[in-house]
């Protein structure tokens, strides 16, 4: 496995992402990366059908936040499979930092046994228990940002166990990496004056600020595309 992380976590990971392009490819046989694009399929699916939900709540038209999504070339997926080994002292090491996800929806396959993900909730952190036959489903800052902040990304975390062998396996819907990521009109309106509070972005340039920030409050990051946005012109959204 590919360990990632830095000395005070303990999680290996596989990502699976490009299928045709990855070098990972060729460590997978005939039959489990069969199975692997058919799990992605599905999943793209459930993803999309989980956004025309948002939209329907949130009074948007429908087919909307699949088409912010898009870009020019479309959404981008990926699945990534985890690994956290049990630790004799979880006191001195993390699972997984706390962080929100940058992207758009995330499905999650949890461990049926070993717990250990947790969740920020009125300032406190709640477990997340193990569930058969179930997908915990979470929000990126991109959904936060076209949501006008109606809908937040989740801050997060996965602590460490003494005993058992904890896998996830973790899917991301995200923009493509052209789209234009701002709130939407629409809800924007229905606020307040000067209630738009989010910045209007590309995606591939929030990833990399994203990539030396993660770890960080998500508050800052979006100050810092607010600011990039004031020297950069922005066009309209690209759609299907």
């Amino acid at each position: 496995m590919i360990w990632t992380g830095k000395a005070l976590s303990s999680c290996a990971t596989f990502l699976f992402q490009t299928w045709l392009k990855s070098p990972i490819l060729k460590m997978i046989t005939g039959h489990v990366q069969k199975a692997m694009k058919e799990f992605a399929v599905e999943l793209e699916k459930v993803a999309e059908q989980l956004l025309e939900l948002l939209c329907e709540n949130l009074g948007l038209e429908e087919g909307y936040l699949k088409k912010v999504f898009y870009g020019s070339k479309g959404p981008t997926f990926g699945t990534k499979v985890s690994n956290y080994p049990p630790c004799p002292k979880p006191d001195l090491i993390k699972g997984l930092r706390a962080h929100t996800d940058a992207g758009g929806i995330i499905l999650l396959f949890q461990d049926d046994e070993v717990s250990g993900l947790q969740l920020l909730k009125d300032d406190q952190w709640v477990d997340v228990p193990p569930m058969k036959h179930s997908i915990v489903i979470n929000l990126g800052d991109q959904l936060e940002v076209i949501t006008n902040g109606k809908y937040k990304s989740v801050l997060h975390r996965v602590i460490a166990q003494t005993e058992g062998n904890r896998m996830s396996i973790a899917s991301f819907y995200n923009p493509g990496s052209d789209a234009v990521i701002y709130p939407a009109p629409a809800l924007v309106e229905k606020e307040a004056v000067n209630s738009q509070v989010y910045p209007k972005f590309v995606f591939e340039d929030y990833m990399k600020l994203y990539a030396g920030l993660k770890f960080q409050a998500k508050e800052p990051r979006f100050e810092a595309m607010k600011n990039m946005e004031t020297i950069v012109n922005l066009g309209p959204i690209a759609t299907v």
